[in-house]
């Protein structure tokens, strides 16, 4: 059951990364869950276990907490991929 919450959280944190960094119409649902997920590994490995923020371990759990620091780490992705030439603006 936990990987089904997964997928929706990352749906959630994937669509909102994506309406903040404008690439909305250039992803699909499964794009939103991918980059929801992989953000809020991202912000997890970045933010908690390199610099040590505690509150980041809860990346991409469902909380406040968790969906905000996913989010950090999904906007972070669509920014490098951007930067990759991955999207367009």
């Amino acid at each position: 059951m936990s990987w089904i919450v997964a997928i929706l959280v990352g749906a959630l944190i994937g669509w909102m990364a994506s309406r903040v960094m404008g690439t909305d119409a250039q992803q699909g649902a499964l794009a939103n869950i991918v980059v929801g997920i992989a953000g809020s590994l991202l912000a997890k490995w970045l933010f908690a276990d390199v610099l040590g923020i505690g509150g980041a371990a809860s990346a991409g759990s469902l909380s406040l907490g968790g969906v905000l620091w996913g989010l950090v780490g999904a906007v972070l992705l669509i920014w490098v991929a951007r930067a990759l030439g991955l999207f367009r603006r």
